[in-house]
């Protein structure tokens, strides 16, 4: 019994924790890495190639062990394709934001993926809405509130809450034209940074697809992953073609790469599949407002990053409208099985109620 509590409840709580962590930390280390010289392009590129030798080891294991694994036909092979292609552009988007940003505004901004992943659903048909339920109202109202925290973040950065070293040095009279182009900076960075957050969305629809007809986690996400590679070393060529930028120094460079590609790319998305199947999708986007404090600590502590005050309220809205949303999901969940478990009464049948009754116990 004490072992499937810890299997069922203890193991996935820790394993969604240290994942947040270190998804943060990787964001951490390519910030690092960048002020060192590093070109987001090589880091796309490598991490992709890490993650798929890294993926490589066990996959024989698991293709001999496994039985009764559906045919790859080329409707399947052509989605993971498109998978490996919006993987490439959402990191292409994502970590240029970041280059112009904080991974504080990063993991903020990264809890638009619930309200952006609703709205799609609408659009696909894969989510129910009816105005009148008080769910589809509250995942309604969740959506347009996180939308607009991430707009308080974006366009608002406001005064410094911790200020970082730098801030805390004798000031320097800085000219208009550089503070204006510091600000131009953070409004491009979470402007990347949000088309990012809206490919996510896109993402995940395709990969249900593929998840549901091959049932095979580790396989789908091998092949995401070379196919990751196929596309991202000529793009990240043509874009950085300085072949001097691709040699790796044993530093901090190199740390960034070898994590990004096995937690970043590799294992989280293992995790994230094993625990949806373990306890569901609401149980493992409950932990993403947990980046927001897991980045503003590590920024601070590693990067020396200040934190705005725009940047704590446009969390705090974000957090709000999130959990609206996962609120309503939960609640018509819960009505969708009290439904299911329900046995309509035939209106003409002379069953007698007590064996009616009978037959629902």
């Amino acid at each position: 019994m004490a072992g499937r509590h810890c299997y069922k409840d203890v193991l996935p709580f820790t394993a969604m924790v240290a994942i947040e962590c270190t998804n943060v930390g990787v964001s951490v280390l390519f910030k690092a890495a960048t002020q060192k010289g590093l070109s987001y392009y090589v880091f796309i590129a490598y991490s992709f190639v890490v993650s798929t030798l890294v993926l490589l080891l066990p996959l024989p294991f698991f293709i001999k062990w496994s039985r009764g694994l559906p045919p790859l036909n080329m409707s399947l092979i052509f989605r993971i394709f498109l998978l490996g292609v919006l993987g490439v552009v959402a990191q292409l988007f994502g970590y240029k934001g970041l280059e112009y940003t904080t991974p504080t505004l990063a993991s903020s901004l990264s809890n638009l993926i619930p309200a952006f992943t609703f709205i799609l659903a609408i659009i696909f048909r894969m989510e129910k809405v009816k105005l009148r339920w008080k769910s589809s109202q509250a995942k309604i109202l969740g959506s347009t509130v996180s939308i607009l925290g991430a707009l308080t973040v974006v366009l608002y950065k406001g005064p410094i809450i911790i200020p970082s070293p730098s801030t805390q040095s004798p000031p320097i009279i800085h000219s208009p034209i550089t503070s204006s182009t510091t600000e131009s900076n953070w409004i491009l960075g979470g402007s990347l940074l949000v088309i990012e957050f809206l490919i996510v969305p896109i993402w995940y629809i395709i990969q249900t697809t593929v998840i549901k007809e091959y049932p095979a986690e580790i396989i789908v996400v091998f092949l995401y992953n070379l196919c990751g590679v196929l596309v991202s070393i000529p793009i990240c060529l043509l874009l950085e073609p300085n072949l001097s930028a691709w040699k790796i120094n044993p530093d901090i460079t190199m740390i960034s790469i070898i994590c990004s590609g096995f937690f970043s790319t590799g294992l989280s998305c293992l995790v994230h599949t094993w625990g949806l199947h373990i306890k569901g999708p609401v149980y493992i986007s409950l932990f993403k407002p947990l980046s927001i404090a897991i980045a503003a600590s590590f920024s601070a502590i590693f990067l020396g990053d200040a934190l705005h005050f725009g940047t704590v309220v446009g969390a705090v809205i974000i957090s709000i409208g999130f959990y609206a949303v996962l609120w309503g999901k939960s609640k018509e969940e819960s009505n969708d099985e009290f439904d299911i478990g329900r046995v309509p009464l035939p209106s003409n049948s002379k069953t007698p109620l007590l064996k009616v009754s009978n037959v629902i116990e």
